[in-house]
């Protein structure tokens, strides 16, 4: 079995044997909490550069198949197990998830103590790392780490968007038209709107706002995506031009451009939140939802104007989960209330998206 080394920024390796593809993969080291939903969180742009390690001991368990993917293509750059299922078990599964990393050309390490590595994660923050299957000296390795950026200030966005626009869906017995502005957007978000009788159509992440005024939408949907929010200057100034003429909703990425266009900022978390138990409080209900999340950066709760209120906050962290400016006809949440993979508890977020929607048509 050919054997791997994963070694972070500050020095801290780890050894353990190929999984996936061979080679060197860089990236940001991060965790995900989950027991499942490993190919959903593969394929999810949201993972761009980063190198995503499992806590759950044992990943592979029911395979892979042609239906539980996010985008066109597996995003993350490396991929971090204890153990994985040599002989998955589900009706659906078309293959290990090691032959799919290595057909993907994706790099992995397994045999890794993963529950030590997400505690010096947790201890230390979050940091790039390097995993290699060509070599184990450390000089090396910690040469192409100090060439890697870091992720704050970068616009990884521009990296996972569509080239051109497109038409989702076949468009049949839809209420609202809706602009989807794809910072890297999850496939079950569309197929959610599109539940919800949205004429949808995916613009590009630096979509021009006369583009958007021409397609004259009922709504406005920011999506999720990769990267340091505050980079995207020309998507902060798309949403601020629409601000108070058509509703927006923004998710996780798309949450974060809204509240910068509304006048707060954002911070880098220091390991981020990424699972699919994460638990929010619904300020206005006091009801507690179960969510799925993935972001490394937050809203800075203090910076948010008065016309802004806060609507969620994270009970792990009390950051900030959720907002809306209901005089600007926008809200935006911090998590994936589309919730794949995860719990369901936040769907109902697509319908006050086509609530606001049908209120903004009668005035």
């Amino acid at each position: 079995m050919q054997k791997a080394i994963l070694l972070l920024s500050d020095g801290k390796y780890f050894l353990g044997s190929s999984f996936g593809s061979s080679g060197d993969a860089l990236g940001e080291v991060c965790f995900n909490t989950g027991m499942t939903g490993y190919q959903e969180i593969l394929t999810d742009p949201s993972y761009r550069k980063q190198i995503v390690t499992m806590t759950a001991p044992h990943i592979g368990n029911y395979g892979v198949n042609t239906d539980d993917i996010e985008s066109s293509r597996v995003q993350v750059a490396g991929f971090v197990i204890k153990e994985d299922c040599v002989f998955p078990s589900s009706w659906r599964s078309k293959g290990t998830l090691s032959k799919y990393l290595n057909d993907k050309g994706i790099v992995g390490i397994k045999g890794v103590d993963t529950r030590s590595l997400t505690r010096h994660i947790r201890d230390h923050g979050a940091m790039n790392g390097i995993i290699s299957t060509n070599t184990q000296d450390l000089d090396l390795l910690k040469k192409q780490l100090r060439s890697f950026p870091i992720m704050n200030g970068l616009d990884l966005a521009k990296e996972v968007t569509t080239e051109k626009k497109y038409k989702w869906g076949k468009g049949e017995n839809t209420l609202y038209k809706v602009a989807v502005i794809d910072f890297g957007i999850k496939y079950n978000i569309l197929k959610i709107l599109e539940k919800h009788k949205c004429d949808i159509t995916v613009f590009p992440a630096d979509v021009s706002t006369k583009e958007i005024a021409e397609f004259n939408p009922d709504g406005i949907f920011l999506s999720n995506g990769p990267g340091d929010p505050a980079a995207l200057g020309y998507a902060i100034n798309t949403v601020r031009f629409f601000l108070g003429n058509i509703p927006i909703f923004g998710i996780c990425l798309g949450h974060q451009v809204l509240a910068l266009a509304l006048g707060a900022k954002t911070f880098k978390l220091k390991f981020g939140h990424r699972g699919i138990n994460h638990p929010v409080k619904n300020l206005e209900t006091d009801k507690i939802e179960i969510t799925s999340q993935n972001h490394g950066f937050a809203v800075d709760l203090s910076s948010l104007p008065k016309n802004v209120i806060p609507t969620h906050v994270n009970l792990n962290d009390n950051t900030s989960a959720g907002l809306k400016c209901e005089n600007l006809l926008a809200f935006s949440v911090q998590y994936h209330p589309e919730s794949s993979p995860g719990p369901h508890d936040s769907r109902y977020l697509f319908s006050n998206f086509t609530r606001l929607m049908k209120v903004a048509k009668k005035i």
